[in-house]
């Protein structure tokens, strides 16, 4: 393992693991299964790393390979309904743990929740200010395509949130 490889992901990824968490906590209802995919998504990233070109943004690719693996992941265990344990204490990454008590914060999470895999995703970028433009290139569809979906996401949640 090339030491200087693993420095600089270790420092890309300190510097952007809050992404990870996001999307950890919109697929996620506890914190053993966002613990289990925050390792999963880790393990991801440091597969695809050496292929990381820097033609995107490291955010953007991060997205890109969090939610992939976050959709796959949930996508194979509702088929198999199995999980798998994950050790990465190599890569000595911390764990963020973010608790909030606030009622709205908390209903608006459970009815994300609700969603289907890519609204969830959308939803995400959503919140974390991303233009159609980025939204688009991290899911890897067109800024129309992402629009169109972003609108059918937004109603989706606010129907989720007018009936709880």
């Amino acid at each position: 393992m090339n030491s200087n490889l693993e420095k600089t992901f270790i420092a890309f990824l300190k510097e952007n693991q809050r992404i990870v968490h996001k999307v950890c906590r919109i697929y996620t209802d506890n914190k053993e299964d966002h613990e289990d995919l925050f390792q999963e998504i880790t393990i991801q990233l440091w597969k695809s790393f050496p292929g990381f070109k820097g033609d995107a943004k490291f955010s953007t690719w991060m997205y890109r390979v969090a939610l992939n693996t976050a959709i796959t992941l949930f996508k194979k265990a509702k088929k198999n309904d199995l999980t798998t344990a994950i050790d990465v204490s190599s890569l000595r990454i911390e764990y963020e743990t973010y608790e909030d008590d606030e009622h709205k914060l908390k209903r608006m999470y459970q009815a994300i929740y609700t969603l289907s895999d890519i609204e969830k995703a959308l939803i995400m970028m959503y919140l974390e200010d991303k233009s159609y433009r980025e939204i688009g290139e991290i899911l890897g569809i067109t800024e129309g395509n992402a629009r169109v979906k972003m609108n059918r996401a937004k109603n989706n949640l606010k129907q989720q949130l007018n009936t709880k």
